[in-house]
């Protein structure tokens, strides 16, 4: 085993929309930001102002994000950018939900709303989380530490390891399936010099001065089986990885670890700094 080291950071400024990588990343409290955009930042809503995921709607693969100067940028195919201004607190406030919380959020406007609507073929909004508000992580697994995340699933950062990675292909290999790219998975932290799913292991990954709690095994659904380049549903990684990655006490197939920050936020994290790691056992 070599060194680990960051190999990649991924911010996806939108619930389930395309990510943006980049090889500095800022570390708040909530997980990673570039340019003032910070992960999950943004999410789409229905008309029960209900979150909207690749789950439903896979297409969602399909749309892009760029960040300019005072814009959140979204692009798709067969329509022209949309900006929508980065401003947190522009719009009206709304209350939105993302599986069981309520969550304070900001509407994003009518040009958005409508653009995204158009794309998907049915009535949707996009928000803004509010700022001021604090998604609390469940403390089953992050304990008494007053973690917190914006608009994702659970937690603030999720990591995997590229061996990891490389286990699974080869497993796909074996069985004469392609092998698939670690955007399958949406990681904010891809970490090369670790052994095949050594993540799941760790109590503590640190770099930069940031350091990383390791807190729960991310159970993956069915965005994973979303081809992030077409959009194509297929039945892989899931059929492969329920041979060998199945926990029972959570209930489904693991892959990557979700984690929060509990040092260093406000520094950055650096692609191909090295990291130290301490383990649970």
């Amino acid at each position: 085993m070599s060194e680990p080291r960051i190999a990649a950071l991924n911010v996806y400024p939108v619930k389930s929309c395309r990510g943006i990588a980049r090889d500095r990343a800022h570390v708040t409290l909530r997980g990673l930001a570039i340019d003032g955009a910070a992960d999950r930042e943004w999410m789409i809503v229905d008309r029960n102002r209900r979150f909207v995921t690749q789950r439903e709607f896979p297409r969602l693969a399909l749309v892009g994000t760029a960040l300019e100067p005072g814009f959140l940028v979204l692009t798709a195919p067969e329509q022209a950018p949309v900006a929508v201004p980065t401003s947190a607190t522009a719009g009206a406030p709304r209350q939105v939900l993302v599986w069981q919380s309520t969550v304070a959020a900001y509407d994003a406007g009518d040009e958005a709303a409508d653009w995204i609507s158009v794309f998907l073929g049915v009535d949707v909004r996009l928000v803004r989380f509010d700022p001021a508000a604090q998604r609390l992580c469940n403390p089953e697994f992050a304990g008494d530490s007053g973690a917190h995340t914006a608009f994702a699933d659970g937690y603030p950062v999720l990591v995997i390891g590229e061996a990891s990675l490389a286990e699974l292909n080869a497993r796909l290999a074996q069985q004469h399936s392609p092998a698939l790219p670690m955007n399958r998975f949406r990681p904010n932290v891809v970490v090369i010099g670790l052994d095949a799913h050594e993540e799941d292991h760790l109590d503590t990954l640190s770099a930069c001065g940031v350091v990383l709690k390791l807190v729960k095994p991310c159970t993956r659904c069915q965005i994973t089986t979303t081809d992030q380049d077409t959009a194509n549903v297929g039945v892989e990684p899931l059929r492969t990885l329920g041979g060998y990655r199945n926990d029972p006490r959570l209930g489904g197939v693991t892959f990557g670890m979700n984690a929060i920050v509990v040092a260093g936020a406000g520094r950055e994290l650096v692609a191909g700094e090295s990291m130290s790691m301490t383990y649970r056992f």
